[in-house]
């Protein structure tokens, strides 16, 4: 594996890694009966109104568990598995799925409950990075499989 690879496989895991942090935050967000002060920055910026509407389960999961399982499972392919030839695609596509879902609550935020949260603003930063990070990594790796 090249120098630049295992840069790239390590900037997955550390994004991956805070991506499961501020997933974990959120879901004691979402969990709270109290309210939450460091995020409400009145109705535009409030995590309690976005963590806690209708929109933060799907099919009764918490959509931050949702969260925390996805880097988790991308943190797990860029340290555990990525020796593997197929892991650069893997991570793409698991990323990329994960970019689509963090777009599609960034649009019922803004577009249904008119409001921001922080937490999810930084998981769409971050998935996106991850994103970007892995389709670099898929490309070089398709590089140097045909040279």
């Amino acid at each position: 594996m090249s120098p630049g690879a295992r840069k790239l496989f390590l900037a997955i895991a550390i994004l991956a890694t805070a991506g499961a942090a501020v997933s974990s935050v959120s879901l004691d967000h979402h969990f709270r009966k109290s309210k939450t002060t460091y995020c409400d920055f009145g109705q535009s910026f409030n995590c309690d109104i976005v963590n806690r509407s209708e929109y933060s389960t799907v099919a009764g999961v918490p959509v931050a568990l949702i969260g925390i399982l996805g880097y988790v499972a991308l943190l797990a392919f860029a340290t555990f598995y990525r020796e593997k030839a197929e892991t650069p695609g893997i991570l793409v596509l698991g990323s990329a799925v994960g970019l689509g879902f963090a777009l599609y609550l960034t649009y019922i935020e803004k577009y249904v409950l008119f409001a921001w949260c922080i937490l999810c603003l930084s998981s769409l930063a971050i998935i996106f990075s991850i994103t970007v990070l892995s389709a670099i990594l898929c490309v070089r790796s398709m590089r140097s499989t045909t040279s």
